[in-house]
């Protein structure tokens, strides 16, 4: 079985092939350049099943089909949430209105910690989700903030004095010579602090969300990190956590039951 994944997500679609159980490293690009998956779909060979998971509207998906169907890959099959899927019961009182890929994260990240642990799922996209999975395979709800670059953009957006000065003070770091990026605990401009405060916010609300989860489960959850802003993310983590890229790509090959190999 040759298969297609792809996560349709609100800023990205991330996509991966498995095959013989196995995942390929997952790509990815802006939906704003569609141009590097219709590239690589051009030389991919068949595949017998492209299975998707969408948040991002009936509009993104009709750019998807479209774009398979130029490339004379197979329609679309779209998982969705469930009450009960792949040994995983869902938490929400309707479970139409969990996050397909937060379903599929919560999913694969129960199978990855092989079944029987205890997972807290969080990932860090335009929005910042966590989701938690008891050992038992029952998912015990989660939360939703903004992304850390949702929360710099709404700064920047609808505060009238900062924008200037971080601005002002992101063209001066640029024009130093000896400026390397490298943030430290505390910001010396605007624009650092905005970036900064951001990022430790989003890594204060999983640190908090783990050592509530470890108290009132008494045991400490497998946490496990995805997203496309985790690598901004994980260096304020003082949880431990596993990062791992394709975590929603896996959960979408469990939920259509295509095979796939726990680890690698």
């Amino acid at each position: 079985m040759k298969a297609l994944l792809v996560d349709a997500g609100n800023t990205r679609i991330k996509w991966t092939v498995v095959s013989a159980g196995r995942l390929a490293p997952p790509r990815a690009t802006p939906w704003t350049d569609t141009r590097p998956f219709s590239s690589w779909l051009a030389r991919a060979g068949k595949f017998e099943r492209v299975v998707a998971c969408s948040v991002a509207g009936p509009g993104t998906e009709r750019t998807l089909r479209r774009l398979l169907r130029a490339a004379g890959a197979p329609a679309p099959e779209f998982v969705h949430s469930s009450a009960q899927a792949a040994g995983v019961r869902n938490g929400y009182r309707e479970s139409s209105r969990l996050g397909d890929d937060r379903w599929a994260g919560a999913v694969s990240a129960w199978h990855l910690a092989g079944c029987f642990r205890a997972v807290c799922v969080v990932s860090v996209g335009t929005a910042l989700t966590i989701d938690v999975v008891d050992c038992d395979g029952v998912h015990r709800g989660g939360l939703i903030a903004p992304g850390p670059t949702l929360m710099l953009q709404s700064l920047l957006r609808d505060t009238a004095g900062i924008a200037p000065r971080a601005a002002a003070s992101a063209a001066a770091r640029r024009s130093r010579a000896d400026s390397t990026g490298t943030l430290g605990l505390l910001a010396t401009d605007t624009r650092q602090a905005i970036e900064l405060g951001c990022l430790s916010a989003a890594a204060a609300l999983v640190d908090r969300t783990v050592t509530d989860v470890t108290r009132r489960m008494q045991g400490r959850p497998v946490v496990f990190l995805t997203g496309g802003g985790a690598d901004a993310v994980a260096p304020l983590l003082r949880s431990a956590c596993k990062q791992r890229d394709d975590l929603v790509l896996r959960g979408i090959a469990i939920l259509a039951g295509i095979p796939v190999r726990r680890r690698g």
